[in-house]
């Protein structure tokens, strides 16, 4: 069994045979993940050592304390919190070694192909179709909402392979590369005037074979992995305290006495508390992960981030009064990451108004967290057992 005090050796000779400070960068991160610190409770080969979760931090701590480069995990944060926890479950030992180790590293960046105009919040009701044609799979369709398709090398795709199937039971898993013909990115610009998302359309694209995931027709379940990870990376990302949006509020409230108003301050203290508890509460989550897969309790997680977001972006508007109605700048750029408090308040409450959206909307996750967290009797639902084909579009 592999320990702290074992961990820490291996970080020191990690460190003594590659000093940080005259170590290329991507050397640095390659030779990290073929040592097994990438991420330690992934197998041996893939990045891990079959460590328990919890002692990641042990290697993190001792990097960073030496000065070591990260892996820039929110430029990639879709490969690492989404793509690979997929790949590492239902991939095969060919496509482990092939996409993991180049995601870890930086390499190659990552999007999501789920959403589509038609099928957002039901996204099992999508309509891109992927026939099948020798050892490939040509697709057609269009995907919304692309976080970063602009920056992908490869792509998580859900596609439909029988539409006489019910619509839950008729899709399947592939890995799309972005860079085959037929792959069109447009960008779709935001109310904060960036264009992060996109529209992907997809004419004719080639995928192997070698690379679906999961079994033809049981795409609706491995895509369960990729949205239960997604919702916990999401929501129980790990901050510290007044980490997140709290924290550019309390600075301005500590600050700028002139601003304060007695219901002001009881707000600020109201959102304080829930910013503490929720942080405390995505730390209890991430050590129930230590046990295995992520659970439903992931998007109550997300859905309490959402709303916690948009209140607190709220206030800080309000507090800076007049000032909190300036905005610093509306040029139309495709930014590599989002970056919350890293720009004005306007941006933060504009920006904040997509939590409720992305990454499952909050009406969905509130039937989820009721029916499969409470145990509350399921919404009707007459359109499971019918046709994809048969249903009204």
């Amino acid at each position: 069994m592999i320990d702290a005090s074992e961990l820490r050796r291996r970080t020191a000779e990690l460190l003594a045979a590659y000093p940080p400070a005259t170590t290329d960068r991507l050397d640095f991160l390659r030779t990290r993940f073929d040592a097994g610190l990438a991420w330690v409770h992934y197998p041996e080969g893939l990045g891990g050592l079959g460590a328990p979760r919890s002692l990641q931090a042990v290697v993190d701590e001792e990097l960073a304390a030496a000065g070591a480069p990260d892996n820039d995990p929110r430029r990639i944060g879709i490969g690492l919190g989404m793509a690979a926890p997929t790949v590492l479950r239902y991939g095969t030992d060919e496509q482990k070694a092939r996409f993991l180790r180049p995601l870890w590293t930086g390499e190659e960046v990552w999007c999501q192909l789920f959403s589509e105009p038609g099928a957002g919040s039901d996204l099992a009701a999508l309509g891109t179709r992927a026939v099948r044609d020798g050892e490939d799979w040509v697709v057609d369709g269009q995907k919304v909402w692309t976080s970063s398709a602009h920056l992908a090398r490869w792509a998580i795709l859900i596609a439909r392979t029988d539409p006489d199937a019910p619509k839950h039971a008729g899709i399947t898993y592939f890995i799309c590369d972005m860079t085959d013909p037929g792959v069109e990115v447009r960008p779709l610009r935001q109310i904060t005037g960036e264009a992060e998302f996109n529209e992907v359309f997809l004419t004719g694209v080639r995928i192997p074979d070698r690379h679906r995931l999961g079994e033809v027709g049981d795409g609706w379940r491995v895509a369960q992995t990729t949205l239960m990870n997604e919702r916990v990376s999401i929501g129980g990302m790990r901050l510290p305290r007044e980490g997140g949006m709290i924290g550019p509020v309390a600075k301005t409230w500590r600050e700028r006495p002139g601003l304060r108003t007695h219901d002001l301050h009881q707000r600020l203290l109201k959102l304080w508390v829930e910013a503490e508890v929720s942080r405390l509460t995505a730390e209890r989550l991430r050590q129930q992960l230590n046990a295995g897969q992520p659970g439903y309790e992931g998007s109550g997680m997300k859905l309490a981030f959402a709303l916690l977001n948009q209140e607190i972006s709220g206030l800080e508007v309000e507090l800076r009064g007049e000032e909190g109605l300036l905005y610093d700048d509306w040029t139309m750029r495709r930014p590599e990451l989002v970056d919350f408090t890293g720009r004005d308040a306007g941006y933060r409450y504009l920006r904040s108004k997509g939590n409720s959206i992305e990454g499952g909307t909050s009406e969905v996750l509130l039937n989820i967290v009721a029916e499969r967290v409470l145990g509350l009797p399921a919404e009707p639902r007459t359109d499971k057992d019918v046709p994809w084909k048969d249903l009204a579009r």
